[in-house]
């Protein structure tokens, strides 16, 4: 919305101009060179406005808009100027004529066809291209130019010194003219045969654009008043270039803009190609209405090949998973990898992927990544949950069931036979132990002292049935605060985990646990001082599923070991308050 504001106003400013200065200088009714000069004029604010408003992203289109509301105001005030007296006003307004002739003749090509230099090495030429063209319009300004109130002579100092800064300005603009001309004529031999037809078109643009130059200065063309050669001399400066880009979008879909005829009418159809901002709406859009995993990547497949108007498209993950969105043939024409996983692209309808198609899905991949990262943290999760079920089951089927299979015969035993009381102690003292491991595996999925207690009273407990020196510290506020049941079982949990692996793994005869409250986060460390390992080794110590737990959780879990060392996690989730 706020391109369409922009450029629309500078479109019509610069069409106002090259409308109502004709008119101005001549009259009413107007003669036809006059006609023929402002509809020639008009492509190029209408080209602009077009290609600033569906691609705000590119500089292209803006470029085009500077250069027509450059010429808009320069014939403005040169119709201004005919209808009164001279002013400084109007001379700086004609001055911008000079503006409009380097843009045309120098950024224009230069930066064809996206708005982008061609490499790093031409920053030399358009910083002073830039410099030449502002001492061209200063220089015009201090010397008083204008065609209808020429500067009466002698010159002042001031005016003398505008008239060599003006024609220093105007021979450095010409030769960098020269250059660029040059470079797009190399660009377009060693362009792609996809490009070859818009590069071709611009040297023909720039072409004709050279030869009106050159009839301008033969015949010092100014007001349209010295006959027919500088008429075509000023019409093929104002008129070849845009003609140029138009034949490019039209033919040649430049900037992937297409024009066609629809129905059985003569209707204009621009089929453009969804602009940046567009697609990551769009996208933004789709992933956020579709919470399953393998249907966002779906989408996201999908938004890929639509934005690069692509044959097909495919996501994916680090782990194998692949969606495709079309019917793939062939390999991958273009691979990106992202955060998680990769994209890749087939081929498109016409011609090879350019510049522009890069950029686009450049645009795309950090919003690709952590869609791609989502569904695989869900993924993981549900993996994960999966197989902490199938843990609990195992551990009932294997523990417990078989203990009250063994209870409930030795039961039956005793009623059939008349127990005594040594039977019946023993069956006692059986029940006893099957109800401790219930509760032990009870504690495993969410522990009892966790849920009355809180964080620091379910740590405590933890703590205090390991077979090493362990200490617990935590501030005295923190025993009593209690937190959302996700939060305080991932802390927990990720406390427990990491007590483990110190006993397990790493041998320690001493562990320190530490929980904090600050900045928002609710922190956990666990340092122990056993051997130690290597962090860059892919094991984990059973950490992984609570790091995504965690990372679920908008928190995060670092790991810091050295052999010989001794290991330090550290966890910390977001809290309120």
């Amino acid at each position: 919305m706020s391109s369409r504001l922009v450029a629309g106003p500078l479109a019509l400013i610069a069409a106002g101009g090259v409308v109502a200065g004709p008119l101005l200088e001549s009259g009413l009714p107007a003669p036809p060179q006059q006609w023929v000069f402002a509809v020639l004029c008009l492509p190029l604010p209408a080209l602009g406005w077009l290609l600033a408003v569906r691609r705000p992203e590119l500089r292209y289109g803006w470029l085009l808009l500077a250069a027509a509301l450059s010429l808009g105001l320069s014939v403005l005030g040169i119709g201004l100027s005919a209808r009164g007296d001279g002013h400084v006003l109007l001379t700086a307004l004609i001055a911008l004529s000079t503006v409009f002739y380097g843009l045309t003749w120098i950024f224009v090509p230069l930066l064809f066809p996206d708005g982008r230099l061609p490499s790093r090495r031409w920053r030399a030429v358009a910083w002073l291209s830039g410099g030449a063209i502002a001492l061209h319009a200063a220089g015009n300004v201090a010397y008083g130019y204008d065609p209808y109130h020429l500067p009466a002579w002698p010159l002042s100092p001031v005016q003398l010194a505008g008239a060599l800064v003006s024609a220093a300005g105007q021979l450095t603009t010409w030769v960098m003219a020269v250059v660029v001309l040059c470079g797009l004529v190399v660009r377009w031999r060693r362009s792609e045969q996809a490009e070859r037809g818009q590069y071709a078109w611009m040297v023909g643009g720039m072409a004709a654009t050279a030869v009106g130059a050159v009839l301008l200065s033969l015949f010092h063309f100014g007001g349209l008043r010295y006959g027919a050669v500088g008429l075509v001399g000023v019409l093929a400066v104002v008129g070849s270039l845009p003609a140029a880009i138009a034949v490019a979008v039209v033919r040649h879909r430049l900037l992937d803009v297409r024009v066609g005829l629809r129905g059985s009418r003569l209707h204009l159809v621009f089929d453009l190609r969804p602009t940046v901002d567009e697609v990551l709406s769009d996208l933004g859009t789709a992933l956020e209405q579709t919470p399953e995993p393998v249907e966002q990547l779906a989408r996201l497949a999908a938004a890929v090949r639509t934005g690069l108007d692509l044959r097909w498209a495919a996501v994916t993950l680090a782990d194998g998973t692949r969606v495709v969105s079309g019917d793939q043939e062939g390999r991958p024409v273009l691979e990106l990898p992202v955060r998680g996983g990769r994209i890749e692209c087939g081929p498109r309808d016409s011609g090879p992927l350019t510049r522009v198609d890069r950029r686009l899905l450049e645009a795309l991949a950090v919003p690709a990544g952590l869609a791609i990262q989502s569904a695989g943290l869900v993924t993981r999760l549900v993996n994960a949950q999966e197989a902490e079920r199938r843990r609990i089951e195992r551990n009932i089927h294997d523990g417990v069931q078989q203990q009250l299979v063994a209870l409930i015969a030795g039961l039956e035993l005793a009623r059939a036979t008349g127990a005594g009381p040594e039977m019946l102690a023993n069956l006692r003292e059986q029940a006893r132990q099957t109800l401790a491991d219930l509760r032990e595996l009870a504690a495993g999925i969410h522990p009892s002292a966790l849920s009355q207690g809180g964080l620091v009273e379910a740590v405590e407990e933890r703590c205090s049935r390991l077979p090493v020196r362990t200490t617990v510290a935590s501030p005295p506020s923190l025993r009593a605060r209690r937190f959302a049941d996700e939060i305080e079982g991932a802390m927990y949990f990720t406390v427990s985990e990491a007590v483990a692996n110190a006993l397990k793994h790493a041998a320690a005869s001493a562990v320190e646990v530490r929980l904090a409250l600050d900045g928002g986060r609710l922190r956990a460390t666990v340092a122990d001082d056993g051997k130690g390992f290597d962090p860059r080794t892919p094991a984990r110590r059973g950490l992984a599923t609570l790091e995504d737990r965690l990372d679920a959780l908008g928190g995060r879990l670092t790991v810091q070991s050295e052999p010989g060392k001794g290991t330090r996690v550290e966890a910390w989730v977001p809290v309120d308050g």
